[in-house]
């Protein structure tokens, strides 16, 4: 009888002792999942900042059609600015996502490609994907202007012609936080985090 006794009080000191690790590894998680939490598109040095002018573009993209960007009235709706090229994979993944957004957002938002290079490449590239819905710009001086070294990389401008979020981006989650950060009032996602940590929140 003692031993069963013994027994059962062993167990239930074990039982306590996983509950109580249990505890403590669920902390943990919640502290990593924080650390490591998605924090949108990556912005990038150089270029015109959030809340600057975008760079004025006027001219035919290519397919021959006249398109103007930057300036106020140029269109009421926001415009999502996305640098590309042919063979970059990336891109090539992000295009469903940008057209399932254009299709959501058609009264509210355009969406403009861009790009630099051969236009022949760039013509196979847009018939490849079936690009020809959206303005395609082949403008080098675009890219010079917003600094663009690494692709894909996004540009949200509003109808006054004033960047409201930008950065690297390599994912669904990344395009979308640029539409998180002005929902925000933000520069990014990765501004709005510090800054809720930084006053004890959470985000």
């Amino acid at each position: 009888m003692t031993a069963l006794w013994v027994s059962t009080a062993l167990l239930w000191a074990a039982v306590v002792v996983l509950a109580g690790l249990v505890l403590a590894l669920a902390r943990q998680v919640g502290v990593l999942h924080e650390r490591v939490a998605p924090v949108g598109a990556l912005v990038t040095r150089g270029g015109p900042v959030v809340g600057d002018p975008a760079p004025a573009f006027a001219g035919l993209d290519l397919f021959g059609r006249a398109v103007r960007l930057g300036g106020p009235g140029e269109d009421d709706r926001d415009t999502l600015l996305l640098f590309v090229a042919p063979g970059c994979p990336v891109c090539e993944s992000l295009l469903p996502v940008v057209r399932r957004i254009a299709a959501e957002e058609a009264g509210a938002l355009r969406v403009i490609l861009a790009s630099d290079g051969d236009p022949e490449a760039q013509r196979r590239f847009a018939e490849a994907h079936d690009l020809d819905a959206f303005p395609y710009l082949i403008s080098t001086e675009l890219g010079l202007a917003h600094r663009v070294a690494r692709l894909p990389h996004a540009v949200l401008i509003d109808a006054a012609g004033t960047i409201r979020a930008k950065g690297l981006v390599n994912s669904r989650e990344h395009l979308e936080s640029l539409f998180e950060a002005r929902a925000r009032g933000v520069a990014s996602l990765q501004e709005f985090v510090a800054s809720s940590r930084a006053g004890g929140g959470r985000p």
